[in-house]
């Protein structure tokens, strides 16, 4: 059984109203919060009826689409998932909806010879990596970067909308230094990928600056409808990041002139992969390279460097090369009492 468009954002739709712990949601509540996402997903003003989403709940509950979700009705009028951590999303897809996707990604690829699909190119090669993988046709012949472990991937998609949609959020944050989490009221604005790890570019509602959160460390979050959105009015975000490696920076952070020397034998590997965007060759001879970037100093940068072990020096500016060089001897101080 295929499910049309407008039947799966209902069902996603009602799917985040059940796993949210923090509201109780009569059937009065989900038909207008049904009604909302269509009209803002697709422009549809008529709404969604009572009997649709009592059928929508049906559906949900059986097996006709392999969800067979756990919905239950408390005090006789909240809807609920009677277990938490369930979700529609973390459901296999069936043969009819592998085979609608075998055929999206026919269309796409038709469109890989055009400039302005290039940047399309990988995410189509994933997709049809994973609907072969979903229709278990033979061993996988592409291996993308992966962490199946990461938390909070499942997050992605809400949060997106968030963004796109300029909601205001209430965020249970507990970041690694954090002994305990905080809930805050948040104005997302960017969704940062870096090194298959993903971030939320946001401002808190009490403070001017951006922060950026991890979203393995969301514990939860809610669409907040009445709390005014307050957008974004700084510098662009493709300019904000072009003198960045990875997400961390200030808005007071500016970008230096970091001068690198990198040994011949990885010279090769630096020129076909820079660092950094703003990377260039200053000179070049039969021992070594001197590279030049203009980046933020930040914790992501001198992890990078490091990776490269006595392969690389810092020759400017002085306080990176300290940094690192603080950070060597640091490392040079585990091994000083030999092996155990």
């Amino acid at each position: 059984m295929a499910i049309h468009k407008l039947a799966l954002i209902r069902y996603k739709t009602l799917d985040e109203c059940f796993r949210n712990k923090y509201r109780k949601w009569t059937l009065e509540d989900l038909v207008n919060k049904v009604s909302e996402t269509l009209y803002e997903a697709e422009g549809i003003d008529s709404g969604a009826s009572k009997r649709t989403i009592q059928a929508d709940i049906q559906v949900m509950r059986s097996s006709k689409l392999g969800y067979n979700a756990p919905i239950i009705v408390r005090e006789k009028k909240y809807y609920c998932y009677e277990d938490p951590s369930f979700s529609i999303t973390k459901n296999p897809v069936n043969k009819a909806d592998i085979t609608k996707m075998k055929e999206v990604v026919g269309i796409l690829k038709q469109f890989s010879g055009f400039s302005y699909f290039d940047a399309f190119n990988e995410m189509v090669t994933r997709l049809e990596s994973h609907v072969n993988q979903s229709a278990q046709q033979g061993e996988t012949c592409i291996q993308f970067e992966q962490n199946p472990l990461l938390k909070g991937l499942e997050n992605l998609n809400p949060l997106y909308q968030a963004v796109f949609q300029q909601k205001s959020l209430l965020i249970e944050y507990q970041s690694f230094k954090a002994k305990h989490p905080a809930q805050q009221i948040y104005f997302p604005y960017l969704l940062k990928e870096y090194r298959n790890r993903w971030f939320l570019i946001a401002r808190e509602k009490r403070h001017a600056q951006l922060i950026t959160l991890a979203l393995d460390r969301i514990l939860s979050f809610q669409q907040l409808p009445y709390e005014p959105f307050v957008p974004y009015k700084g510098i662009p975000f493709e300019r904000y990041f072009s003198d960045l490696l990875g997400v961390t920076k200030s808005e007071r952070d500016r970008a230096f002139k970091v001068i690198l020397e990198v040994d011949a034998a990885n010279a090769p590997y630096v020129k076909t992969k820079p660092i950094h965007p703003s990377q260039t060759i200053l000179k070049e001879d039969e021992k070594s390279i001197i590279l030049r970037l203009d980046v933020v100093l930040n914790f992501e940068l001198e992890k990078e460097l490091l990776a490269f072990g006595e392969c690389l020096k810092v020759l400017a500016p002085r306080a990176l090369q300290n940094r690192i060089k603080k950070r060597v001897e640091k490392m040079m101080g585990n091994y000083a009492g030999g092996t155990a």
